[in-house]
């Protein structure tokens, strides 16, 4: 069995569940977590939807590659923002000790989640609807994947259960 990297990434849609399921698998793997979403508000003072709002999906595009580029943790479980796959040197240098993990969840589940997307600060044209983002990152998301974990009718847990198991497999 090889080495399990110190770090394991997150990816995946708004609503995917990568910030509830990063603070079970730190708990279940003794790893801290951390959630880049909430370094980036924290980092600007406001919220990623105000980000959008106000400087353009763009300019938050760029802050969470600056985020994820400057981001130096072991031991870790990485919940990463659902546009995080856009930058290849962010993601590149998340998998330099890293494992990513694609939580893969349908659209309609995701709708049925997130009641009201234009409060997410969802990194996004304004010409693009959600299935159309979805596409476009779905294609990203398995690009950058390690595993995925297709997390249709399975809890929180046993989406934990299954990152677990398919770590011991690396």
């Amino acid at each position: 069995m090889t080495k399990t990297p110190s770090n394991i990434i997150l990816i995946g849609m708004p609503g995917a569940g990568k910030s509830t399921v990063g603070v079970i698998l730190a708990k279940l793997t003794l790893r801290d977590f951390v959630d880049t979403d909430v370094l980036i508000q924290t980092s600007q003072a406001r919220t990623l939807q105000d980000i959008v709002d106000t400087d353009g999906y763009v300019v938050l595009r760029k802050i969470e590659e600056d985020t994820l580029l400057g981001l130096s943790v072991k031991n870790s479980i990485i919940s990463t923002g659902g546009s995080a796959v856009y930058s290849e040197p962010a993601m590149l240098h998340l998998k330099s000790d890293g494992l990513v993990v694609f939580l893969d969840v349908d659209l309609s589940t995701l709708e049925a989640r997130v009641h009201d997307f234009s409060t997410r600060g969802l990194a996004k044209r304004g010409d693009q609807d959600l299935a159309d983002l979805f596409l476009e990152r779905f294609a990203l998301y398995t690009r950058y994947a390690d595993i995925t974990i297709r997390c249709a009718g399975l809890s929180q847990e046993e989406v934990c259960a299954g990152i677990i198991a398919r770590l011991g497999q690396k």
